[in-house]
């Protein structure tokens, strides 16, 4: 199938009654409106409008266009064919987005370029923020003959490399009603929902803060087991009171930007869950505070007032935190290619590996390579970028 069709671009200095004056040229005329997009930049406006038509009619639009666009003191392109209208299959469109501190032209080259390679086209760029870091969210189509189930993880791999050596975060998702639709978001608590570390706040009680120091850190690593690590950190905190671990609990300080994240995700329709190889004991106040839909983590055991050196319970390590996923997902009735993990440990490997979406932020080297995207920014609530949430809808979730 084919239809005679007319491209129809204005560009020029922005001014009320443009639109109004292109459609009322265009209204004159036996025209149907196939597509329509435009932006403005810096007052400066670029408007694109495709039409169907008959071929007899278009020498007359032209010259009625030519002398609207005359009038206003714009730019005009047109571009009359007959346009291919055979309906696209659906299920070749990606959503790429890239993140960075300072935006260059180069890192939106390479990215480009990756694109281009694996047979990709960019079909849209659109800025979704620019402070404090730059977004820009990419529409790319691929031939019918590349969409498969490898797609996705080609792009991821392909892209991620050019994220690494162009210092830039980016995420790579299918586009479509899926990516619009309820999601849940799980967090892990230490150094990403939250600044610290729970157990070496409690260790510096105990003063036994460098003992533990290590320990988490060779944890963290990946490097000893979480499970032994934490029985023998928490035995170094033998004797703390009860009244020390209420003092922690007033001095955790949540990480930049992880309140609008939680209130812009339940505004929009998502569900936030929390998993913590940390202390329940310690952050459950903060958990209800924010109203978290769902969380788990370790229990230190209590007797007359002080620790005993124990935990209670199943203790949350890695795989612990891939189940807490499951049961998040079933919980809500999400299917898990619609969950998001985000950590920085070798402990969340479990849950960034098996949900729809893995992020690592500020994460360990091991973690980084492993998560599907990774985030380098101090901002929690870049994360709303990443997955197509734009400032505009930030603003308006977080309007008081």
């Amino acid at each position: 199938m084919s239809q005679f069709t007319g491209l129809v671009l204005l560009a020029g200095k922005d001014s009320p009654g443009i639109t109004v004056s292109l459609y009322e040229t265009l209204s004159q005329f036996a025209v149907k409106i196939l597509d329509i997009e435009q932006v403005v930049i810096r007052d400066r406006l670029i408007l694109t409008t495709l039409i169907s038509l008959d071929p007899a009619h278009a020498s007359a639009i032209e010259g009625d266009l030519l002398e609207m666009a005359n009038s206003k003191e714009l730019d005009l392109a047109i571009d009359f064919s007959d346009l291919d209208a055979t309906p696209s299959k659906d299920g070749n469109t990606v959503h790429i987005s890239v993140l960075s501190k300072q935006l260059l032209p180069s890192q939106i080259a390479a990215v480009a370029k990756e694109i281009a390679t694996l047979g990709g086209n960019i079909e849209k760029i659109q800025r979704t923020t620019n402070y404090p870091i730059t977004a820009v969210n990419l529409e790319v189509a691929f031939p019918d003959e590349y969409a498969n189930e490898n797609l996705i993880a080609k792009l991821r791999r392909a892209i991620g490399q050019v994220a690494k050596s162009e210092k830039i975060d980016v995420a790579v998702e299918s586009s479509g009603l899926l990516r619009k639709s309820k999601r849940i978001v799980m967090l892990d608590m230490d150094s990403t929902l939250i600044k610290q570390e729970v157990i070496d706040l409690l260790a510096e009680k105990a003063g036994v803060g460098d003992q533990v120091e290590k320990i988490t850190e060779r944890a963290m690593n990946g490097e000893l087991d979480f499970t032994a690590s934490l029985k023998e950190r928490v035995a170094l905190l033998q004797g703390l009171s009860v009244e020390a671990i209420a003092q922690v609990a007033t001095e955790i300080e949540l990480t930049a930007g992880a309140r609008t994240l939680i209130r812009t995700l339940h505004k929009v329709g998502h569900k936030v869950g929390v998993v913590s190889g940390g202390f329940l004991n310690v952050i459950e106040p903060l958990l209800k505070d924010l109203q978290i839909d769902f969380y788990r983590a370790n229990e230190l055991e209590i007797v007359n007032g002080v620790l005993t050196g124990r935990t209670v319970g199943q203790v949350i390590d890695r795989d612990a935190k891939a189940t807490a996923l499951l049961d998040f997902a079933r919980k809500e009735g999400v299917d898990l290619a619609q969950s998001i993990a985000i950590g920085d440990g070798a402990n969340d490997l479990g849950m960034i590996e098996i949900a729809g979406l893995g992020i690592a932020f500020n994460a360990k080297t091991k973690v980084s390579e492993v998560a599907d995207s990774s985030i380098t920014s101090p901002y929690l609530d870049s994360v709303l970028y990443l997955i197509g949430i734009s400032e505009e809808e930030v603003r308006e979730a977080n309007r008081v």
